[in-house]
């Protein structure tokens, strides 16, 4: 990470306050702990609050040697979202409190983080970050709503990962686009912000998708109904888009419990995972044209 630590440590408060970061906010789920990324352009410009600019004059008293570009108090109701280069973090609005995560909307049911990462520059998840090729690796696969442990797109020797579906029975996907298409696999949750954007780019592709619901992000309630739904494709449309599911009735759901016992397996711990026709694998976001690259090169 780009901000220093350092500067935390000076003061033993602060030190203490990382140690037990705990604010009272029963809307909010903040993930793992690892890194973000956010492009430092964003477009149209937007004048500061004064709860900004408090919180922006606080960081540069007790983060010196930070470079604080933004912040924007308005995201979450008692949390400010605080850019600082190509970092993103969250500190409460007396700028004690500081946490490096996801903020997840449970009412709303989307991951702002993900979602405000993807719409102000979806090329740089596929863009390298600063710093070494390991940091940037996982930088981009937090972002993605990847778990780092399970993010990796290459072996230890450089070979491309790949995956055998073989074993997976065809009761668990939902497949919706073009019949005649090329064929991807997607393990997805229809709560991930990325798995949103992804199932857009797979629609305009004209490809065959066969999405796979596994819950990561507490959704199984949500593919239970689009998988017992009488139009599947149109049910996953309507959970992407926060809709109502209407033509859902309870039916047996024990293909989604092999699709998620199959990817623990597999060692897939975040979404999106696009798994191509001959088993190879990409984790994460990816736009259009890398993806109509990628399965060009399917091999027979």
């Amino acid at each position: 990470m780009t901000f220093h630590f350092a500067d935390l440590t000076r003061r033993k408060a602060a030190k203490q306050a990382l140690r037990r970061v705990v604010w009272p906010l029963a809307a909010v789920v903040l993930g793992s702990g690892t890194s973000l990324v956010w492009a430092s352009g964003e477009g149209g410009a937007r004048r500061p609050s004064e709860a900004d600019v408090a919180v922006a004059s606080l960081l540069k008293e007790r983060l010196p040697r930070t470079a604080v570009t933004r912040v924007n108090c308005q995201v979450v109701d008692g949390v400010c979202e605080v850019t600082a280069g190509a970092q993103l973090f969250y500190v409460d609005r007396t700028a004690r409190y500081l946490m490096v995560g996801r903020v997840y909307d449970m009412q709303t049911r989307q991951d702002l983080t993900a979602v405000r990462l993807l719409e102000v520059n979806p090329d740089l998840l596929v863009g390298g970050a600063a710093g070494s090729r390991r940091e940037a690796e996982t930088t981009q696969a937090s972002a993605r709503g990847l778990n780092t442990s399970a993010a990796r797109e290459a072996s230890p020797q450089g070979s491309p990962r790949t995956i055998s579906l073989a074993g997976l029975s065809e009761a668990g996907g939902i497949v919706w686009g073009n019949p005649a298409g090329k064929t991807v696999t997607v393990f997805s949750d229809f709560r991930c912000g990325f798995c949103r954007a992804l199932s857009a780019e797979l629609e305009a592709m004209n490809v065959r998708v066969i999405e796979r619901p596994i819950s990561v992000l507490g959704s199984r309630d949500l593919a239970n109904r689009v998988f017992c739904a009488r139009n599947r494709p149109r049910a996953v449309k309507a959970a992407y888009a926060s809709a109502a599911i209407s033509d859902s009735k309870p039916c047996d759901t024990s293909a989604l419990d092999a699709n998620e016992r199959f990817a623990r397996e597999a060692g897939i711990a975040g979404t999106p995972v696009i798994v191509r026709s001959d088993g190879a694998v990409i984790e994460g976001y990816r736009p259009r044209a890398v993806l109509e690259t990628w399965l060009q090169a399917v091999r027979s």
